[in-house]
């Protein structure tokens, strides 16, 4: 379900589209509302639902957006889509995706986190005696190609996991369940309910950033012309957005949940109200610093922690400028 959420900036050889400068939010007629295209980095799904409530709800539209989602899926690039200039904003998986742009010198930046933590979570069986994330040492983990360049960097610097633990993950559970010493990667709003409804199992869960793994998620990525050439609907789209995740959160959510299974008609209702939940109880929305600073907060401080651990294990150059990932202007002081 969530193949290419970090795989979507692992074919990132776009410098020759990059150089090109970025559209800006297509142009509106006097009083015309200015428009937006946003892709996002999957089939509509719940971990999108504040965007989908945003616009169902008029948030954008209210703000003078029109504001058009572009549903992701297998093959879409987002980080290409955003070089090329084909959208105005785009959303960022997780930390990875806005610090490769920075280093391939595309100018491209994160705006907000949406999502203060991360999703992703290690799945194992409930009676191996695992009741830590250090404890699956040793053990052979499920994880995706595009997994391995991005979390499993952090799990080998805090835990010392070894690659000889990776096994090839397809995104299907099917390894896991037929071997318990096995664990597998996952979304905590996902694989933990699918596995409990479909196999009937109870796992042991555990969410990689409860357990100190500082990537943001769900970020919004705007090209820098759009930030020079119309900040003000910059800022228009991350409050609108913030509003609407708050409202998807502890408002109606009917109204995304329509336009989501318009989107994706295999998504079922059971499964997005789970997803909601989930959110929720984890705070991944707004948990940490966004229960002070607001949805869609970031801060200086958390995106230097997380260049350091990925810097010093050798995925990027300790003197790139990785601040040219991101800017705080949108979200300090705190959206409301």
């Amino acid at each position: 379900m969530h193949a290419l959420r970090t795989l979507a900036f692992a074919a990132l050889a776009v410098l020759a589209v990059a150089c090109s400068p970025a559209k800006k939010a297509e142009a509106p007629a006097a009083g015309a509302p200015t428009v937006i295209k946003f892709a996002t980095d999957w089939r509509a799904q719940a971990e999108h639902g504040g965007f989908y409530e945003a616009v169902a709800n008029g948030e954008y539209a209210k703000r003078g957006l029109d504001v058009k989602i572009v549903q992701g899926g297998p093959g879409v690039n987002v980080p290409q889509l955003l070089a090329s200039g084909a959208v105005q904003a785009g959303m960022g998986s997780n930390s990875f995706i806005a610090l490769n742009m920075a280093q391939e010198g595309v100018p491209v930046k994160a705006v907000a986190a949406m999502m203060q933590k991360d999703p992703q979570v290690l799945i194992a069986h409930p009676d191996q005696g695992i009741e830590t994330i250090g404890d699956l040492k040793g053990h052979p983990i499920l994880l995706s190609d595009a997994s391995v360049t991005a979390f499993w960097v952090w799990l080998k610097s805090k835990y010392g996991f070894t690659d000889d633990q990776i096994r090839k993950y397809t995104f299907n559970s099917a390894p896991f369940l037929a071997d318990k010493r096995v664990a597998q990667q996952g979304y905590v709003t996902s694989e933990p309910y699918t596995l409990e409804k479909e196999a009937k199992l109870k796992a042991k869960v555990f969410l990689l950033a409860d357990n100190g793994y500082p990537s943001y998620a769900t970020m919004i990525m705007v090209p820098q012309s759009l930030i020079d050439s119309n900040p003000a609907a910059v800022k228009a789209f991350v409050e609108a957005s913030a509003k609407g995740w708050h409202d998807y959160l502890y408002g109606d959510a009917k109204p995304a949940d329509a336009l989501i299974r318009k989107d994706n008609p295999e998504m079922s209702q059971d499964v997005l109200d789970q997803a909601r939940e989930k959110m929720k109880s984890y705070g991944i929305v707004d948990g940490g610093e966004a229960k002070t600073a607001g949805i869609g907060t970031m801060s200086d401080a958390r995106w230097a922690e997380f260049f350091k651990i990925a810097s010093e294990q050798g995925v990027y150059p300790k003197t790139l400028d990785y601040k040219k990932a991101y800017t705080l202007q949108f979200v300090t002081p705190a959206v409301k």
